[in-house]
């Protein structure tokens, strides 16, 4: 591992910034810029427009308190200063040309985020834009955000694992479209006449952590799970929880461009069956799984060994095995339950790594009691990963639709299928000659139904999962 503190300290500045912006979410500007950007909303419909011109005064008198508020809380914001000069620019086109769908490109470009990753720098963002898992209208939300930056994670990303994309945030205050259960920020979805170079993509642990740690503590006490120290000190501590979860998303996000690669990773506008996607994701994070399984034996290793390890070095290897815990217990229990049986991808993540711990013996439903194998439990994770990786290496040199077929096979070999299953009872000659929609159309939204221990496991748990939905730090 190649963390350099020099470095690391070459990244960190800009304190007064954070001092300047801090109560911004109090500030009476704010405030104001809040409430016109939801009362805007009722007023746009799916594509970010305003078509009825009996709106356009009320959308003028909400754009005018946007931007002036913009203009007030700007200085606040130094570091965004470009972004936030360009933003009122863009309200005041979309005005003038009549409310048409907006195009917000030149603030978007405009927005460098990822250019000032300081741990407590704040950012003021306001665009037109779906939210992801949130709200599919483009409509204006407005955010206040923070960096979540801590030392260790700027040694990492110096050294080993690089991803300059990557943003790590806290959600202050928002607007409705954030009132869900979206975690993430990313450019794609903000309205543009054209698609620009992406240059961030944001995710926000502190949603993530509050998540883990509501649903995790409950599914804990339903099943009789009994937790290590380290693991239980997880559930009650939301800056560990935060932290842990922003190591995880820096590794699992620059896997999706690493590795044997049989397909674009990040499979934009393709349409496959949707366990493709449960296992492309699954492959991240069993990546950052072992790639923290590895960090944690080194750094072990050379404490062992009588070396005195530094500081950040001793953080490193304490989030490294709480990334473990992480992993485990948020697909097992939260992915595999959250959401509809809508061709959830997530949720067969989390199915797959729950059967395949369990017929390895390490993770054991005996007397309605759940108990997971310590010991073992780090080397039968790192192989599920290993498999999926073989498949991905094979599949280099297969057709895609051999491939589906062989993902198919992996997944079913662990995970039952529906008994109804065209894909289980072998496709039709017809569609295996066929283009690869015939495929895809053969998928059944539910192709892995729940397990009787996960249907079992929802009843008891769905409300809590259910009660996540807009959570932030200070609701854990």
């Amino acid at each position: 591992m190649s963390t350099s503190l020099q470095a690391v300290q070459a990244i960190i500045g800009e304190p007064e910034v954070v001092e300047d912006a801090r109560t911004v979410e109090t500030h009476p500007a704010w405030l104001r810029l809040k409430a016109a950007a939801t009362a805007l909303q009722g007023l746009q419909v799916k594509d970010g427009s305003v078509p009825d011109p009996a709106d356009h005064p009320a959308a003028r008198e909400h754009v005018a308190v946007i931007t002036a508020a913009v203009a007030e809380l700007a200085p606040l914001f130094p570091h965004d200063a470009a972004y936030l000069a360009a933003l009122p620019r863009d309200f005041d086109r979309w005005a003038e040309g009549g409310f048409g769908v907006p195009d917000f490109l030149d603030s978007l470009v405009a927005f460098r985020p990822q250019e000032h990753r300081v741990d407590g720098i704040r950012h003021l963002v306001i665009f037109p834009m779906l939210t992801q898992n949130g709200s599919a209208d483009r409509h204006v939300e407005a955010l206040v955000v923070e960096a979540i930056w801590p030392e260790f994670i700027a040694a990492l990303e110096a050294g080993d694992y690089g991803n300059k994309l990557f943003l790590s945030l806290r959600l202050i205050d928002f607007t409705p479209g954030y009132d869900t259960n979206s975690a993430v920020l990313f450019p794609e979805t903000v309205a543009v006449r054209e698609v620009p170079a992406f240059t961030w993509g944001a995710i926000f642990q502190d949603r993530e952590a509050a998540r883990y740690r509501r649903v995790v503590t409950a599914a804990a006490g339903i099943t009789k799970l009994e937790l290590p120290e380290d693991a239980a000190a997880l559930l009650t501590d939301q800056d560990l929880a935060e932290k842990t979860f922003v190591m995880w998303d820096l590794i699992h996000d620059r896997t999706h461009m690493r590795g044997d690669l049989p397909f674009d990773p990040f499979m934009i506008k393709q349409r496959m069956p949707f366990f493709l996607y449960t296992l492309e994701e699954l492959r991240c994070d069993l990546t950052a799984f072992r790639e923290s399984v590895t960090i944690e034996r080194t750094l072990t290793a050379r404490a062992a060994a009588g070396e005195q390890l530094s500081g950040l070095e001793e953080q490193t290897r304490r989030h490294a095995k709480l990334v473990q815990y992480a992993v485990l217990f948020d697909r097992v229990f939260r992915f595999a339950l959250t959401g509809s049986r809508v061709r959830n991808y997530d949720g067969l993540g989390g199915q797959l790594l729950f059967a395949w711990l369990h017929r390895k013996h390490v993770l054991q439903w005996r007397d309605v009691e759940l108990s997971v194998d310590w010991e073992r439990v780090a080397d039968a994770v790192v192989e599920l990963g290993e498999a999926i990786d073989r498949l991905y290496w094979e599949s280099i040199d297969r057709p895609k639709t051999v491939h589906w077929l062989k993902a198919y096979e992996l997944i079913a070999s662990v995970v039952p299928p529906h008994p109804a299953s065209a894909w289980a009872q072998g496709l039709p000659r017809e569609v295996l000659a066929g283009p690869p929609r015939g495929y895809t159309d053969l998928v059944l939204d539910d192709e892995f139904p729940l397990s009787m221990f996960f249907e079992a496991l929802g009843k008891k748990l769905k409300g809590v999962i259910e009660s996540t939905a807009g959570i932030r730090a200070t609701d854990a």
